[in-house]
């Protein structure tokens, strides 16, 4: 990366002549060979200190043997991915976007059938920065000039429609020039502004080169102050590290990756950073709760937000009391025992969203004469509120919301109906504290399926 260097007028030649080029081609000396014939307006013939070869990559990977059969084309282009991006579904296939070893992400690895001899395919370069090193050294060599050599592609871009060609290999030239620091037009400091100027070259030799007129390379004239005389940090620059990539996936991709770690994503948090969470959030997670499955196409959840703070510390303090009564009356627990399991509710009160999900049975459960039954029916009523109380909780998750599913209401109806003045039909089925956690949630414990999953 480097400083925004003075640039003057540029020319752009076509170098001609090449044909094709067999497995096992000194490249770099016909490049050398064909770009001396070039002619400049100025009259001077070849190529000078300061000049940028740009080279289609296909005619580098002809020279490298970089061929395979066509009837392997899909392995291959697995061999050369380390993920797959994005797919797309069109009438000519199925077309895969991946991450390929050195960090280009483009269609099919890059792999490609037009213009190559026979039933093949031609791969990318192993290594296209090394490439343009080796080709920049022999027409060094050949030529005596020192120049720039940028092996290119083309690649297609997010948001728009159309190709272009993009720099895979850099040798001697600056990929980047930086202009962050420095003052615009109106002299305020410019903080992002990065440009790309590898592939910016790139395409604008490819205006007179290309696949129609069958011309791979081009020079260009004019950018001597991008042009170094070691090789540089390569294309590898222009790669964007995936820890700070915007757009690891494609939109459907992300859509299953999410799908799959919704439930999983969901974590018990105990303690929330002090940030309020959008009520809007709470309704939308609300929503997803009221999609789950019940019996007889019933839908016998209700949902109470505890908005007013004094009515949540009368109801938490009023539950407090009837837990302390049951553990001290009935289980008969000694003062530090019974502080240390009511500090357990504790997260009711820290929690910056409190939600009370409820099951009305009255409304929706049948009647049936015998009470084997009507057990049945009450227990196939509380798997349909359990359900979307996970339901609630994955989706609070999926806007990076933590919860706590705290029983403590199931244990006090009585209570929780007298304070909120609910009706008694109405049964409690936990607490929901919800909120952003204080701190990331650490590693799952794995768990064996097999210790869960059984077969007959």
């Amino acid at each position: 990366m480097t400083d925004a260097p003075p640039i003057g007028p540029i020319q752009i030649s076509p170098v001609t002549g090449l044909g094709e080029i067999p497995a096992g081609a000194e490249l770099g000396a016909l490049l050398a060979d064909a770009a001396a014939k070039i002619r400049w307006a100025d009259g001077r013939r070849g190529l000078a200190d300061g000049d940028i070869l740009v080279v289609c990559s296909k005619i580098v990977s002809k020279a490298e043997g970089r061929t395979g059969p066509a009837s392997r084309r899909d392995q291959a282009i697995a061999d050369e991915s380390v993920a797959v991006v994005a797919t797309k579904v069109t009438s000519a296939g199925v077309t895969r976007i991946v991450r390929t070893r050195t960090g280009l992400v483009l269609a099919a690895a890059g792999i490609d059938a037009s213009d190559v001899p026979g039933d093949s395919v031609l791969l990318l370069p192993e290594d296209p920065d090394a490439s343009a090193r080796l080709l920049r050294d022999h027409i060094a060599a050949m030529s005596g000039a020192l120049v720039g050599v940028i092996i290119t592609d083309t690649l297609g871009r997010a948001w728009r429609d159309g190709l272009t060609d993009s720099a895979i290999g850099v040798a001697g030239v600056h990929p980047i020039v930086d202009h962050r620091g420095q003052p615009d037009r109106e002299g305020r400091v410019m903080d992002a502004t990065v440009v790309a100027v590898a592939d910016e070259i790139a395409s604008a030799a490819d205006l007179v080169k290309g696949k129609a007129t069958g011309v791979p390379a081009a020079v260009v004239r004019g950018l001597d102050a991008l042009v170094t005389e070691d090789p540089g940090p390569g294309a590898a620059a222009l790669v964007r590290s995936e820890d700070e990539d915007l757009f690891t996936l494609g939109t459907a991709e992300a859509r299953q990756q999410g799908q799959r770690d919704a439930v999983s994503a969901r974590r018990t948090v105990r303690f929330f950073a002090d940030r309020a969470v959008d009520f809007e959030i709470i309704r939308a997670a609300v929503g997803a709760a009221v999609t789950a499955p019940s019996p007889h196409h019933t839908t016998p959840w209700h949902f109470v937000v505890i908005e007013d703070t004094a009515l949540r510390d009368t109801l938490l303090d009023a539950m407090r009391e009837a837990w302390i009564a049951d553990l001290r009356g009935i289980d008969n627990f000694p003062g530090e025992a019974i502080e240390r399991r009511v500090a357990r509710g504790d997260v009711l009160r820290r929690a910056p969203a409190l939600i009370l999900p409820f099951l009305d049975l009255e409304v929706a459960m049948h009647s049936y004469p015998d009470e084997r039954r009507r057990s049945a029916e009450r227990d196939l009523f509380l798997l349909a509120g359990g359900a979307a109380v996970q339901n609630l909780m994955v989706s609070l998750a999926s806007y990076d919301v933590g919860s706590a599913w705290i029983s403590s209401t199931v244990f006090c109806a009585e209570t929780v109906h007298r304070v909120l003045d609910l009706p008694t039909s109405w049964q409690p089925l936990g607490a929901v504290a919800a909120g952003y956690a204080a701190e990331p949630a650490g590693a799952r414990p794995p768990r064996e399926v097999s210790d869960f999953l059984h077969t007959r």
